[in-house]
């Protein structure tokens, strides 16, 4: 098939998506469109199998049970607790309450699954605090829509059980290799906190909190890290499946609502209809996907891509370099759920044909839709941020305070390129 042809598809579905028809339309149209064009009316009869199959799928299950995990610690009060604790722990640190932003977005992306939902959450707890300190609110919404985008790294993610259906791969091994990248970027994130406040001159410290009442905060990190390791845990050791430690996970989280005092049957209606809205839409563009997946294995487009590529002679080193950079634009003008569905059916079989680990590059891909996250003029977590904000200024603020952050992310992506490992040994060990 010609490339020129699948380019055309291509930029059509995006530029469907562009002008606001909903992102599982453009898909399925493209898809069948092609499928009809290559097969005629035949490839119809092969779609309902496609989406009873999609539809039944044990593992998609996982989804709706990490949105309504995500949703439970979300409305229960665990995250503003968690932010008074590690405020009284990090809060000394040259950049102050900027470095709690951060680790309370780790710790709650580590039970949420969502870049949107850490930033919202973390956002509307901290900010009026760093309004009132005085902080810069450049810096304070930079460190917000850049902390919510540990949300689709650090397991659980929604994104990384996209990617695993998409693709095949095992849910469990995707979430054992977000570790040590979500906690080195995290890392990273502070790091470049603490160098930056140390190098403007004024730095930020919050007034020193004695031990004993430190100490006594602790309890407020227990529900995170209890959920966390159980999710993981039954994960790693191979006691549960991705569906069955997601409820084992949604389990815990009642029993911390429930001893929180918070748990009513209000709350429980508010965390479903979310839950149902948010897993309705991701599932709805999974099928979409994977219609267009049947045309694109029908007719060929893979393949044809994979020929094209290896005839340009590309490395797959070359191969990923030049995936930041398509990736880095793509992510101005798409948002991350329509950019991973559009682009792994063609990009994964071209990344495997030249030797890249399955694994290795679906963390990959999630840090390239991190990125899509924070870089205009379509970055959500931008809008998340700017949305809350007490002052309602403008939406440069947040753009300039998440550009560091998106050029760290860049030399991270650089970092796993060179040393695969970080991705891959934790895995290898299940």
């Amino acid at each position: 098939m010609n490339v020129g042809v699948i380019s055309l598809a291509f930029f059509a579905m995006l530029g469907m998506m562009l002008v606001g028809m909903p992102i599982a339309v453009s898909m399925a149209v493209v898809g069948i469109v092609g499928g009809i064009a290559a097969y005629g009316t035949p490839f119809m009869d092969s779609i309902a199998p496609v989406i009873w199959g999609v539809q039944n799928e044990n593992l998609l299950t996982s989804i709706p049970l990490f949105v309504l995990l995500g949703e439970l610690l979300l409305r229960s009060g665990i995250a503003d607790r968690m932010y008074v604790a590690l405020s009284a722990w990090l809060g000394r640190m040259p950049g102050g309450l900027l470095h709690t932003n951060i680790g309370s977005c780790a710790l709650f992306a580590a039970t949420s699954g969502s870049s949107v939902a850490t930033a919202a959450t973390v956002g509307t707890v901290a900010l009026p605090s760093l309004m009132k300190r005085g902080y810069s609110m450049r810096q304070s919404l930079g460190s917000l829509a850049a902390g919510g985008t540990l949300g689709i790294l650090i397991p659980p993610s929604v994104n990384m059980i996209v990617y695993g259906s998409l693709t095949n791969n095992s849910i469990g091994k995707l979430f054992i290799a977000g570790i040590v990248p979500g906690l080195l970027l995290t890392g990273s994130f502070m790091l470049w906190i603490w160098i930056s406040s140390v190098m403007s001159g004024t730095v930020k410290r919050e007034e020193p909190v004695p031990l004993a009442e430190r100490i006594r905060t602790l309890q407020f990190l227990i529900p995170p890290m209890v959920v966390f390791g159980i999710v993981m845990g039954s994960l790693y050791f191979g006691i549960a499946t991705a569906a069955e430690s997601a409820a084992l996970g949604v389990m815990a989280a009642l029993l911390f609502t429930w001893q929180s005092r918070r748990l009513s049957l209000e709350l429980l209606r508010n965390c479903f209809i979310s839950t149902a809205r948010i897993s309705g839409m991701i599932l709805l563009i999974i099928t979409a996907a994977f219609i267009l997946n049947l045309a694109i294995s029908l007719t060929g487009v893979a393949e044809a891509m994979t020929k094209w590529v290896a005839g340009l002679g590309l490395s797959a080193t070359g191969l990923i370099l030049a995936l930041i950079v398509f990736y880095l634009v793509l992510g101005m003008f798409m948002d991350v759920l329509s950019m991973q569905v559009a682009t792994i059916p063609i990009t994964y079989p071209i990344a495997i044909a030249l030797g890249v680990d399955p694994i290795w590059f679906g963390i990959f891909i999630v840090l390239m839709c991190e990125l899509g996250l924070i870089t205009p003029p379509v970055g959500m977590n931008l809008f998340v941020v700017h949305g809350i904000r007490p002052d309602k200024g403008g939406i440069e603020d947040a753009i300039w305070g998440a550009l560091p952050y998106a050029v760290i992310m860049i030399l991270f992506t650089l970092l796993l390129m060179a040393v695969p490992q970080l991705v891959t040994w934790l895995p290898a060990h299940m």
